[in-house]
């Protein structure tokens, strides 16, 4: 796969946490190169915002023309904008760039610091009318006119339901034929929020860039973002950045290698040895028996009775099964949900040694059953 190239059109975090420092990281894990157009310049952390000063629309547009005259764009992610004048220079050169654009509506940061005025607010109108997809929570969705005003003028918005009370987090994919598509999924209780929008949008624009399909990219982009808030590392007083780095194997080209059963015969004693090994013990059945630990980076490995496989993940398991026995390969099964919340289908190599390939998401590192931490 050629690596997308992704124009991030955005301010500058201090903190690291979001911003343009997350878009990086985003684009990054996912296979994606980054290239930056910085809007403005933020002095802000974990507690708050403290102080903004815009980048001069000029040196936004020269940012942009170099890195469009030389490298070329795949895709672009807009996020803080800086200033209304910014915000229509801007949507002047998105139509001649011609690239998919995810716009991530900025106004205010998870630490409740104001990122947008007024006339900025109102400037964003002109961007969307550019974008492939528009991502606003809730209030921003309001402060933007709400779901039937934008729609009625042909927007499309993934409408980010995380402010909405409840344990089950809604995010829709609307349009002027009305919803799209929907994706839910459990509240993940932290105060490590700060930049998930930026994450959220910048893995949408890599996916695009990739050649996925919108609900495709924000499927993936959905899943990253919940890997990330999960491996948050808890630094700063107050909303946390996000763990970018810790998901190298859940995510990117497929099939990938990140879990491996190995036969045991003493549960406990093998439990015990692979912990002093340095592995993470996050799920154990001494009853089955079975015993699943977790390695830096995220690979994972399992000890189970007289079981030894090779697990290689997919992110369309479907299709990929589907490629392979159209090229003559031979399964044992079809792909098949499991309990445990995988999709396997089974095959052996040559000599024997049983592979499965699966997709499990969130289930593989962060079952419902893992060891508290």
């Amino acid at each position: 796969m050629t690596m997308p190239r992704i124009l991030i059109i955005a301010g500058s975090d201090s903190g690291g946490g979001a911003g343009i420092q997350a878009d990086i990281k985003t684009v990054t894990m996912l296979g994606g190169h980054a290239m930056t157009a910085i809007t403005a310049i933020t002095a802000q952390n974990t507690l708050g915002v403290q102080g903004v000063h815009p980048v001069p629309t000029e040196m936004v547009l020269a940012q942009i023309d170099s890195v469009v005259s030389d490298i070329g764009v795949d895709a672009v992610k807009i996020g803080m904008i800086g200033s209304a004048q910014t915000a229509l220079a801007v949507a002047d050169r998105l139509e001649a760039i011609g690239a998919p654009t995810v716009l991530d509506p900025v106004m205010v940061a998870s630490s409740g610091g104001v990122l947008a005025d007024t006339e900025t607010i109102e400037s964003l109108h002109e961007l969307m009318g550019w974008a492939f997809v528009t991502t606003p929570n809730l209030p921003e969705l309001e402060a933007l006119g709400g779901e039937a005003e934008l729609t009625t003028r042909g927007e499309v918005l993934l409408i980010k339901g995380g402010h909405a009370p409840g344990e089950t987090i809604t995010d829709r994919l609307v349009g002027p034929e009305g919803e799209i598509a929907r994706w839910e999924g459990s509240r993940i209780h932290t105060d490590d929020t700060h930049g998930t929008g930026c994450t959220l949008a910048s893995a949408i624009a890599a996916g695009l860039g990739q050649g996925l399909d919108l609900p495709e990219a924000i499927a993936r982009a959905r899943l990253f973002v919940r890997l990330a808030l999960r491996t948050a590392p808890g630094l700063g007083g107050g909303h946390g950045p996000m763990g970018h780095g810790a998901i190298r194997l859940d995510l990117g080209e497929s099939p990938r290698l990140n879990q491996v059963s190995v036969p045991i015969g003493d549960h406990i004693a093998s439990r015990d040895f692979y912990e002093d090994l340095g592995l993470k013990l996050i799920v154990d059945s001494p009853d089955k028996p079975y015993a699943r630990f977790e390695g830096p980076g995220g690979a994972s490995l399992s000890i189970h009775g007289e079981s030894h496989a090779i697990y290689l993940e997919c992110d369309d398991l479907d299709a990929r099964v589907a490629a392979l026995q159209s090229a003559g390969l031979m399964f044992d099964s079809e792909p098949t949900d499991q309990a445990w919340g995988w999709r396997e289908a089974w095959l052996v190599d040559p000599a024997g040694n049983r592979i499965c390939l699966y997709s499990a998401g969130e289930n593989r590192r962060y079952p419902p059953w893992r060891i508290a931490e």
